[in-house]
């Protein structure tokens, strides 16, 4: 039984990081476009698209694809670790049985919690390598240097120590409600349609993943925005707001946004981090849920958690 369930939980896993390598590829510009509206604080395009025109314009054609591979291998590695923990603790918790929304969050807040320690270093140094080459209006941002993926590592722990490598930790760690609400929201609305129906449509799929990625997303915006500052670290903010992710800097960070762009600020770039997590989350859960049963189905097994 122990077999089967670690079996079903890797494929889970692998079909979690293919869907979601696949859906990041086919929407990076977008998440390009929202990590220079929440970092670039003097940016005056608000709009998506004139943000994706003007980084083209100034930048190269291929620039919104800056950083992919690191985002993609970050990725990758952060939804196999979610999805197989996500996967193996509900099913030993649920055990064959119907499992409710109650334990879908507990489950998707403890996966998330595992996942944000063992993935931010990859993390961090995928947002200063998207980000290296940027034109920047902010001039309090330091510009970097980094010949790739290794040497990114090699000199932020040479110049910023070994614990930079978990900058913004701390608003990751209040993040893990945003998957654990998204699979909550995902879980359920799933439950839902397969009381009136027997088996689920691609765009069934592709809606409540949608749906519940919406959610989950404009809850937790601003602490993404944080997210992101902390984890870029190339501001000159004073010696005193340099902590690595504390309450305090966070705290700091939310009051010196809304006193210069007001409440709205809080939200920069919320559309184009819409349109990306949404599109993508949707375009996930639909190729995990086919890859999925794909998998099983010439395996010639059947899935052991019940919805």
């Amino acid at each position: 039984m122990s077999s089967v369930l670690s079996y079903e939980s890797l494929v889970h896993a692998v079909a979690g990081a293919v869907g979601s390598m696949t859906a990041m590829t086919v929407f990076f510009p977008l998440d390009t476009a929202r990590l220079r509206l929440q970092v670039d604080e003097k940016r005056k395009s608000k709009t998506t698209h004139m943000v994706l025109l003007e980084i083209i314009k100034e930048e190269g054609l291929l620039a919104p694809y800056r950083g992919w591979f690191p985002v993609i291998s970050s990725l990758c590695c952060s939804n196999f670790v979610y999805f197989y923990t996500f996967n193996s603790l509900k099913a030993v918790w649920v055990k064959g049985q119907h499992s409710t929304t109650g334990k879908d969050l507990v489950v998707g807040f403890v996966a998330g919690v595992v996942n944000v320690l063992l993935t931010t270093p990859l993390w961090v140094v995928n947002t200063r390598l998207k980000l290296q080459g940027a034109k920047f209006r902010n001039e309090d941002i330091v510009p970097t240097n980094y010949s790739g993926i290794i040497d990114a590592f090699h000199q932020i722990i040479r110049d910023e120590g070994i614990l930079a490598l978990w900058n913004g930790t701390f608003p990751s760690l209040l993040l893990v409600f945003n998957p654990a609400i998204q699979f909550m929201f995902y879980e359920g609305l799933k439950r839902q349609l397969l009381k009136k129906r027997t088996k689920l449509s691609s765009l069934d799929v592709f809606l409540i993943g949608a749906i519940a990625k919406a959610v989950a997303t404009t809850v937790t915006y601003p602490m993404q925005t944080v997210q992101s500052i902390l984890r870029f670290g190339r501001h000159r903010l004073n010696p005193e707001n340099r902590t690595l992710g504390s309450l305090r800097n966070i705290l700091y960070l939310l009051h010196q946004r809304v006193r210069r762009f007001g409440i709205a600020g809080l939200y920069k770039g919320l559309e184009a981090k819409l349109l990306q997590t949404v599109l993508t989350a949707a375009l996930m859960f639909l190729v995990y849920e086919k890859l999925m049963a794909a998998t099983f189905m010439v395996m010639g097994l059947k899935s052991t958690r019940k919805h």
